[in-house]
């Protein structure tokens, strides 16, 4: 994968970076370039480069992106920038005891990323954080096979 993977974390309790960094590493040892980028202080210019890029969000309140994340989110909504450019992917985080609102971090940024005209590459992973699983062992297979897919898509585009 070239060039290197931008991963966007939101999160307001770490559980979101913890898992980012889980996929960075594992995605590094398979000799990828990740770059992880907190998304405190980001605007839409965080989705000026080429990309491919993984959003690693997760949800809180009334299926808000987290704080951190919400100066990036309303760029991208107020800016609205041409993203056909990028590729995406999307790793959410919620609990599905909030029914109404599970994984809306993720969704929201999946939505509004697609509006944009951004690519997104297979389905988004949704973790359950009720179902007991490990989020980053589920997040880092689930992030293996987005990459192949990414590189499956890229190569019949080519």
């Amino acid at each position: 994968m070239d060039p290197s993977l931008t991963l966007l974390v939101g999160t307001m309790t770490g559980t979101a970076e913890l898992v980012a960094e889980e996929v960075k590493d594992a995605l590094e040892a398979e000799g990828i370039a990740v770059t992880l980028r907190p998304m405190d202080g980001l605007d839409a210019g965080a989705f000026a480069g080429p990309g491919p890029y993984l959003v690693c969000t997760s949800t809180y309140g009334q299926g808000d992106v987290p704080d951190n994340a919400q100066a990036l989110f309303e760029s991208l909504e107020t800016g609205r920038p041409d993203l056909r450019h990028a590729a995406y992917g999307v790793i959410g985080l919620g609990d599905r005891t909030y029914a109404q609102t599970f994984c809306f971090g993720g969704k929201r940024f999946d939505a509004l990323l697609a509006e944009l005209g951004a690519r997104r590459v297979g389905e988004p992973f949704l973790h359950d954080a009720s179902a007991g699983t490990v989020p980053e062992e589920l997040a880092v297979e689930w992030a293996r096979a987005w990459v192949e897919n990414f590189r499956a898509r890229r190569d019949e585009a080519a």
